[in-house]
């Protein structure tokens, strides 16, 4: 595969500053995103601009996707014919957050023309995409994924996770474990205002100790200075909250405390946060304990 020309689809809240680290690493990359003008945005920073996906691709030996979901990924790469026009020994990086099965049945419709594809979802938000310091969770063979370190470095840390879809299913148990740490961080700073303590003195004071996390660091900062700019929408969060529990299902799993925590960001959604942060959640929980 040719690694130094890069073709990027979605360049949205994450995909920009990824693009802008790949081109800071001396890639060619050329973007296409739905609103044109988010792709437009990145020529300043030297990328070059595709009317559309296909000519996104064109002589690309490198392809990343980062959408909304797997629906958005599917319609991109096969309802608009993208994938006819990958070039030959090109391979596929989807990073975004979609189900498991939808990674597999990319991955062998991909497999079928000689492409390959790497689901490779990511962690770390939009300061960690900024800062080049992603977690990234790479399904599919290791040999290819090998072959990526150069391109993947930029972005942040990979792990070859397992085969195919497997790195859909970390990114799942991932965000599982962020909704639920929100959830405990936001319920603290419930309990902390109620009981009369300053909750950013809280929060200093617990710094360093088992309560210690990046949710308390970052999300936790966020609930304090009520700063709700999404890094994160609620909204997609719940989308993946959704697919876990279809898992949990598929595979017979009880899994208690996802499921009440997707019930919360279910209802806070509901009534109108989904573009918010998904530390947010904190106000779906101010709402339910209103102050005396």
């Amino acid at each position: 595969m040719t690694l130094q020309q890069i073709a990027f689809l979605g360049t949205g809240l994450m995909g920009a500053p990824m693009v802008r680290r790949l081109l800071g690493a001396g890639f060619r990359v050329r973007v296409w995103n739905r609103d044109s003008a988010k792709a437009r945005a990145l020529v300043a920073d030297g990328a070059e601009l595709a009317d559309t996906p296909a000519q996104a691709v064109a002589g690309a030996g490198v392809v990343f996707t980062m959408l909304s979901d797997g629906p958005a990924v599917e319609d991109v790469l096969f309802a608009r014919g993208t994938a006819g026009h990958l070039a030959a020994g090109a391979v596929v990086i989807d990073t975004s957050s979609i189900a498991p099965d939808q990674a597999r049945a990319h991955a062998a419709h991909l497999a079928a023309q000689g492409t390959p594809h790497v689901d490779c979802p990511v962690s770390g938000g939009v300061a960690g995409a900024e800062a080049g310091t992603l977690a990234l969770m790479a399904g599919g063979a290791a040999d290819v994924i090998a072959q990526l370190a150069p391109v993947l470095a930029p972005l942040g840390r990979v792990t070859h996770v397992g085969p195919s879809g497997a790195g859909q299913v970390c990114k799942l148990a991932n965000q599982q474990i962020v909704a639920i740490t929100i959830a405990a961080v936001a319920e603290a700073m419930v309990l902390v205002q109620a009981g009369g303590a300053d909750r950013a003195k809280f929060r200093q004071a617990i710094r360093g100790g088992f309560a210690e996390s990046r949710i308390l660091d970052l999300h936790g900062g966020r609930m304090v200075a009520r700063d709700f700019t999404p890094g994160g929408p609620a909204r997609l969060h719940l989308k993946d909250l959704n697919t876990v529990a279809a898992l949990a299902q598929a595979q017979g799993l009880t899994l208690p405390q996802t499921e009440a925590v997707r019930q919360a960001f279910s209802d806070f959604v509901a009534s109108g946060g989904g573009e918010d942060d998904h530390s947010a959640l904190l106000v779906h929980l101010e709402r339910m304990n209103p102050a005396p």
